[in-house]
């Protein structure tokens, strides 16, 4: 038996998901329902839910700044969100469960799946303060982003990123400033965090703002050259959508 909190200042969406928690996900038993994040967290200290369903926008205390009000996060959270596509990525690029209104039966039952085969109930707090940032931030709108880094967050310039580079299960950003920023992300990650932005995947290796190109030198697959002086290969399989993007 699994048990669930469920948080929405909309009284329908809350008594909404319960009744598909009762019709599709039976051992998932509802210990309290509660339309204000402020009530839910007075009772955080006496009920211990394996799992969480927020919403985000609130009045008064949203979605985020309920769960930093929390000093030890031991329960899965599922975000229950209105946000459109674009904010989404935010999502993807942290880690983080979301259902997107209005919820799917079948992805309902995804997410509980995967509570149920997690072993650790916790939640890493540094994805959760990297989507905190990143949301705040308008990361579509605004010209910084928040980025994981070993040691913590850094906000770097969208504008001055000139490139990025694979390392694993890393990635090194290349600043204008010639600063390099090792980041806990890959680089698939990267470029889904910037997929609304002016940057291109050349290569398995590389993710460039085309904004900082200074020129393309032609061959097999070629190469570009950053503004940096920094030579890039581009690969066959990117050629054409470098080509496309830069024309």
């Amino acid at each position: 038996m699994l048990t669930a909190i469920l948080i929405d200042d909309e009284k329908g969406c809350l008594d909404t998901l319960e009744i598909e928690l009762q019709t599709y996900c039976a051992d998932v038993k509802v210990l309290a329902k509660f339309q204000s994040a402020e009530k839910a967290l007075e009772v955080l200290e006496t009920i211990r839910p394996d799992m969480i369903f927020l919403d985000i926008s609130m009045p008064q205390m949203n979605g985020f700044d309920f769960l930093l009000k929390i000093p030890k996060i031991n329960f899965e959270v599922i975000f229950c969100t209105a946000y459109d596509a674009y904010a989404l990525t935010a999502f993807e690029f942290c880690a983080i469960d979301y259902l997107l209104k209005p919820i799917s039966k079948d992805k309902l039952i995804r997410a509980v799946d995967k509570v149920r085969q997690k072993q650790s109930k916790q939640v890493d707090i540094q994805n959760l303060e990297l989507l905190l940032a990143n949301m705040r931030g308008g990361i579509h709108h605004k010209p910084n982003v928040a980025v994981p880094t070993p040691e913590g967050l850094e906000f770097i310039s969208i504008n001055d990123i000139i490139y990025a580079e694979a390392d694993g299960n890393y990635s090194r950003i290349m600043m204008a400033n010639k600063e390099k920023v090792l980041i806990s992300r890959t680089l698939k990650d990267l470029e889904t965090l910037l997929s609304n932005h002016p940057f291109v995947r050349i290569h398995q290796s590389y993710l460039v703002n085309l904004t900082h190109i200074k020129k393309y030198i032609k061959g097999e697959g070629g190469y570009v050259v950053m503004n940096n002086g920094t030579s890039l290969q581009v690969s066959r399989a990117n050629r054409m959508k470098l080509m496309d993007l830069v024309r």
